[in-house]
């Protein structure tokens, strides 16, 4: 498969710089794989394809304020941060994106906050934008997370071309956020609200959790033609036992499995026994899903309305079959369905 296949033109007024009012009344496009059937619904309406004993797998990782502003040592140029992950935590090491990157070297000091609350050195290069800081910070890692928290901003990605609002804090964050770790949302999780959450329970459909700390690698470009050659950044993830027996016994009971988002998708085809059945699992994945590709878990999925060339939108190809899926993003877009992070979503099933 190509990256030129997934080529399309979207409007930018097209993608969400704001989420929906309420979590469960974005719009909702159901695509039925064995009819080729599209419906446009509102999202609390996803409760009407589920039943009792069908099961919904989230993904409860919970989004850090990783974007940090600080200045240089001496010149005061302004720099962005970006946390990527906690290497040691005695140490205060993290591995970061810095931007402009040009002129940050070994050994150069970074300064946070008023009154330079924190301080870090940079100590090692590890990409062409990545590096390793050690924050200098004399107080408890309770108080030193706190202040590093506390000058953080929520991530949202560039193209939501906007400045960072109070609401983005609570909003961009599922309801069920619960273990720290990530740097983007799970989006399509976003989407349920505690409300929606009760009436599926209801009506009976189970829950399962698992757990994937989303990268930036999400975002990153693909820069090559050949899908084949594309390395994916590598993610931890978390499937523990009680994951395992609720979807297992509902695909022995021929109940739907539904993947909410990509990065459950991905979760849990990392992890699949020779019988085609989910294993627990601690540790990291780099699994790239592209056309064609048989899944062995999930038989429904919830996604968001993607960006051109991204791999998100190419798993969500992967799970649909490519042509219907650019048939529903061509619709979309002549509907006005909204895109990206924010955007509206698409149950495949």
């Amino acid at each position: 498969m190509k990256l030129s296949k997934f080529k399309f033109t979207l409007p930018q007024e097209l993608i969400a710089l704001h989420p929906a009012y309420n979590r469960d009344e974005s719009r909702l496009m159901v695509l039925h794989k064995d009819t080729g059937e599209i419906e446009h619904r509102i999202f609390k309406d996803v409760i009407e394809y589920f039943d009792d004993k069908d099961v919904m797998v989230f993904n409860n990782t919970k989004v850090f304020p990783a974007r940090l502003y600080g200045n240089k040592e001496k010149t005061g140029a302004e720099i962005e941060v970006f946390l990527l992950r906690e290497l040691n935590r005695e140490q205060r090491l993290w591995d970061v994106l810095v931007d402009p990157a040009r002129k940050i070297r070994i050994g150069n000091k970074l300064y946070f906050g008023d009154d330079d609350l924190l301080v870090a050195e940079v100590i090692d290069n590890t990409t062409s934008r990545g590096r390793t800081l050690r924050f200098l910070f004399d107080g408890s890692y309770e108080e030193f997370k706190a202040a590093l928290y506390a000058l953080g901003e929520t991530p949202l990605p560039k193209f939501i071309n906007r400045e960072v609002e109070a609401e983005d804090a609570e909003r961009f964050q599922t309801i069920f956020a619960k273990h720290e770790g990530a740097v983007a949302a799970p989006t399509a999780g976003m989407h349920f609200s505690r409300e929606l959450m009760k009436r599926l329970e209801i009506k009976g459909i189970d829950f399962a959790e698992v757990t994937l700390h989303v990268g930036l690698g999400n975002f990153r470009d693909v820069d090559v033609e050949d899908l084949t050659k594309h390395r994916m950044d590598s993610e931890q993830i978390f499937i523990n036992d009680e994951a395992v027996s609720i979807v297992n016994k509902a695909k022995a009971g021929k109940h739907k499995v539904c993947a909410v988002g990509t990065t459950t998708v991905r979760t849990l085809e990392s992890s699949v026994s020779t019988m085609g059945t989910l294993k627990p699992f601690e540790g990291w994945t780099n699994k790239f899903l592209f056309p064609p590709h048989e899944f062995s878990i999930p038989d429904a999925m919830i996604s968001n309305f993607h960006l051109p060339y991204s791999t998100l939108m190419m798993m969500v190809a992967a799970f649909g079959g490519y042509d219907k899926i650019m048939e529903c993003y061509e619709i979309a877009i002549k509907e006005k369905y909204r895109f990206g992070t924010y955007g509206d979503a698409i149950l495949i099933i």
